[in-house]
């Protein structure tokens, strides 16, 4: 069985990953995020998963290593995560009673040979409209200053969040059914990376 590294320090993905039965092993990039761009956001967070799995698997002789960034689109522009809690209110309020889209761009590289397999995932999120009261109350948590469009869906988000369509798992960060297209383009099989269930 090949080893899973996951190129990301998002307890979410982590989450997500062992409910599914993987059992990866979490090593950060270190890639500055700042210095990448693109053309759109889809283009960004798939330049940014790449970019993270590429430096990880640089390390490694084999195994394979997930890389996965986030954003949140909206008037055709890219919100990661806010840089305080002065902008994590201005996005809210900006979100609210709004439809935005949540973009997760996700790499697989199989490190002993350099291939990879890379592709964005979609997934609309209708916001509630909650008041100025409560968008306060939620960017005192710190929750939306910690993830990509200042919110979170299995969190104090939550409330907040009227629907969505699309993957729920995309929403948290990484989305099961096209990491399995990706491991399968690769050759690889997910049910043999399944840990024995206890």
């Amino acid at each position: 069985m090949s080893e899973i590294v996951l190129a990301s320090a998002s307890p979410a993905r982590l989450a997500v990953l062992r409910g599914a039965g993987l059992d990866p092993k979490v090593v950060v990039s270190g890639v500055d995020e700042d210095a990448i761009s693109a053309a759109s956001p889809a283009e960004l967070c798939l330049a940014l998963a790449r970019a993270k799995a590429a430096a990880v698997a640089a390390g490694m002789s084999g195994g394979l290593v997930i890389g996965c960034d986030s954003v949140l689109e909206l008037d055709g522009r890219a919100y990661g995560k806010p840089a305080s809690p002065d902008e994590a209110v201005a996005r809210w309020r900006l979100m609210r009673g709004r439809t935005g889209t949540l973009l997760t761009g996700h790499c697989v590289i199989d490190a002993a040979t350099g291939r990879e397999a890379a592709r964005t995932a979609a997934t609309a999120v209708r916001f509630g409209r909650p008041s100025d009261e409560e968008i306060a109350a939620y960017v005192a948590t710190g929750e939306p200053l910690r993830v990509a469009g200042a919110f979170t869906l299995d969190g104090f988000g939550g409330w907040f969040v009227e629907g969505i369509d699309g993957d729920h798992g995309n929403v948290l960060g990484i989305s099961l059914p096209l990491l399995r297209e990706l491991f399968s383009v690769l050759g690889v099989q997910v049910t043999g990376l399944w840990r024995n269930p206890a």
